[in-house]
């Protein structure tokens, strides 16, 4: 680390530095905690794989030794770590004091009201509130979660929603974090609840237009899938609902939602490699689902509708989608679809929003987004202008067909959050909103980059990077902090976050790789990252890690990588193909038994990912799983050092799965590097619930990675 850096560093965060410095002699002498072993015999397509850990998994979280044994694991990370309690609070109070205490998000229109929540003082939770217009005018408080969470370790709202009158408002409540809601209701004339509660459901209902019926999606209990839309009559019992559509393909996942003009209510059918949708009349509270057209392997599409038309983003015939349109009257065949915005090979269609004279879409061409608005009486385009090389910008709360305006959402990695308003008819910009960054934040102390790596198999891998100027030279030097996803096509943008500055303020280069499995370059860049090409997501990852290091960007000796869920998977899988790349790598509720959870259809997800992994079922597919299943690649060789992170109620990646990982790598590494594993005993798989809390999982992340840099 150069003496420039050093220096800044410690004149930046002292406490910091010093706790990072502390002698490892001081550190406390306690033995990892080692779970016994029960072979567990799996035998197909011929082959035979013993399980030691198959043991830890209990669907009903009650089993005491495993419990003990997570509690045991808990405590030693504490222990392990104890030397940097100083340091984790000193970054949660950092992290922490950069929020704005006292915080509303821009209100969205919807109906006679704008809406929008407030967050006050240290208060955990939002409260959500609605006025007569965007100023806040005769504002009223819809929910206060503060008061809902006050009894909860854990609490979340979901899929707040008004009836067409504006009288009721239905809204998701989770109290354990396994993503499984009950509905309750609110009279917004009396502020009382209503006695109707939908438990089982997704979190969601959408209300037909008699202000007394409801839609929502009721859940499996045991693999979590939605897969059923009942209808439900207020002041009735749940046990009379009627349920209008079943999913009976278990690969598909079920979603609900409202056309804009209030008509017509969207069932989606929706799995990796297939998308459909069926209309109810929401006028009529006896209607029937009508599929929009015969459902049909491979073809995707969603819809929109304005007047007598019907929008469909599709890739039917378009590897990279088009927008096309149909008439109301000709549902059900695809010969009468009209081209909007023809395939494009080399741009992919991401998104877009109607209005009543204008149509707003959103691309991206080598990884560069693009929103253009056409006004549909004349044909005329022009695109949005905006100020960084790089950056995240999205539509949302568009949801009035007469707006004059399109809403979007800005980041870069420079550039904290900012919503605009920008006109339909003219160049007319409005900035609503920026996020301020309390402290001594100045936007340009930072620069980015965005440049591409070059792949093992000549494929170009693009990577936003992050620095701060002053404590930056391009000569090896900086600890160097590498992220990515790389699956279902999630694509990562560079975009803004102030806890990342506890990095940067200390030297630290930030990088996010873009590799196979998300859709940057496009949805080819997806197809070769997933399936019988899955390995391409990793090799991608260690390539960029090798190229970043060789430029200068990084020191070799103080790389560290991080990842979540199938990130987690990534990470897993890194550290068994090139464990000498990183010193430090952390892992969030991390998919990392791919064989065996594919293997088995009650584990929430499973099904709905056969497209995504293959099915193990499958002997190609299963052979090709195990080359790269990070619980089925542990072997002997020296790993880096690890924190490996869960939540007990993980409805996406259950405990087990990283709780047998961790057993099985303590059993197998032959280094002396720490390895740690926390189990968060409330939460699920998004962390703990209220603004604040989550701050302590980045701190304890950051201060294993700072404690680990070497000088």
């Amino acid at each position: 680390m150069n003496s420039k850096l050093s220096k800044l560093s410690l004149l930046l965060a002292p406490a910091i530095l010093l706790a990072a410095c502390s002698n490892s002699d001081t550190k406390p002498s306690i033995s990892a905690p080692v779970a016994k072993k029960v072979p567990y015999e799996m035998n197909i397509h011929g082959h035979k794989r013993v399980d030691n850990y198959y043991w830890m998994r209990d669907d009903s979280r009650t089993d005491t030794e495993i419990l003990g044994h997570l509690a045991a694991e808990n405590t030693y990370t504490k222990a392990k770590m104890v030397h940097t309690e100083s340091m984790q609070q000193t970054l949660f109070e950092e992290i922490k004091s950069r929020i704005e205490k006292d915080d509303s998000s821009v209100p969205v229109k919807q109906g006679n009201y704008y809406y929008s929540t407030e967050s006050h003082g240290d208060s955990e939770y939002s409260v959500h509130v609605r006025a007569d217009d965007i100023k806040g005018k005769n504002k009223t408080v819809l929910l206060d979660i503060n008061e809902l969470a006050a009894a909860h370790e854990y609490y979340s709202v979901s899929g707040l929603s008004a009836s067409p009158s504006e009288t009721i408002l239905a809204y998701g409540e989770d109290t354990v974090s396994r993503r499984i809601y009950t509905l309750r209701f609110k009279d917004l004339v009396t502020g009382k609840m209503l006695n109707d509660q939908l438990t089982g459901t997704s979190g969601r209902t959408v209300w037909a237009n008699d202000n007394k019926t409801v839609y929502y999606i009721h859940k499996d209990p045991q693999t979590l899938l939605g897969y059923q839309v009942f209808r439900h009559t207020l002041g009735t019992p749940q046990s009379s609902d009627e349920l209008i559509y079943e999913e009976k393909d278990n690969t598909y996942y079920t979603y609900i939602w409202k056309s804009k003009d209030g008509e017509s209510i969207f069932i989606t059918h929706d799995s990796t490699e297939s998308a459909g949708v069926s209309i109810i009349d929401a006028n009529n509270a006896k209607a029937k689902p009508q599929r929009f057209i015969p459902r049909e392997k491979g073809i995707e599409y969603s819809v929109a509708k304005l007047k007598n038309w019907f929008y469909i983003s599709t890739n039917w015939q378009a590897t990279n989608f088009r927008l096309m349109k149909v008439q109301s009257n000709q549902l059900g065949d695809k010969s009468k679809w009209q081209d909007v915005i023809p395939a494009n090979d080399q741009v992919k269609l991401s998104n877009f929003e109607l209005f009543n004279d204008h149509l707003v879409y959103q691309q991206r061409e080598m990884g560069l987004t693009r929103i253009t608005v056409r006004q549909l009486s004349n044909g005329e385009e022009r695109q949005l202008s905006f100020n960084d090389d790089a950056f995240r910008v999205s539509m949302y709360g568009n949801n009035e067909l007469d707006n004059s305006t399109v809403r979007l959402y800005y980041s870069s990695m420079t550039t904290p959050a900012t919503h605009y308003d920008y006109a339909l008819t003219s160049s007319a910009k409005d900035t609503l909103k920026q996020t301020k960054v309390l402290g001594d934040f100045y936007s340009n102390n930072y620069a980015s980059e965005r440049i591409f790596i070059t792949a093992r198999d000549g494929k170009k891998v693009p990577v936003s990077i992050v620095y701060r100027k002053d404590l930056f030279k391009k000569d090896g030097t900086n600890p160097l902090y590498q992220y990515a996803y790389g699956s279902y096509g999630t694509t990562i943008d560079p975009s803004f976050s102030s806890s990342r500055l506890s990095l940067l303020d200390r030297g630290f280069v930030y990088a996010i790789s873009h590799i196979r499995g998300s859709q940057m370059l496009g949805r080819p860049w997806y197809e070769d990252g997933k399936k019988l090409k899955k390995i391409n997501t990793f090799t991608d990852f260690i390539d960029v890690t090798k190229g970043l290091t060789a430029q200068g960007y990084g020191n070799k000796d103080n790389v560290f990588a991080s990842g979540g869920s199938a990130g987690g998977l990534l990470m897993g899988a890194v550290i068994n193909m090139a464990p000498e790349l990183y010193n430090g790598v952390a892992a969030a509720v991390p998919f990392v038994d791919v064989v065996t959870t594919m293997l088995d259809e009650s584990i929430p997800l499973t099904t709905n990912e056969f497209d995504e992994w293959g099915n193990p079922k499958d002997k190609v597919y299963y052979d090709y799983m195990l080359r790269y299943s990070p619980y089925d690649q542990v072997k002997a060789q020296d790993y880096p050092n690890l924190l490996v992170t869960t939540g007990l109620h993980d409805s996406q990646v259950q405990y087990f799965e990283p709780m047998k990982w961790v057993a099985k790598l303590r059993e197998f590494k032959t280094d002396n590097n720490v390895l740690l594993f926390k189990t968060n005993m409330e939460s699920g798989h998004g962390g703990a619930s209220g603004r604040f809390k989550r701050i302590h999982s980045t701190a304890l992340q950051y201060a294993f990675f700072l404690d680990l840099v070497k000088e």
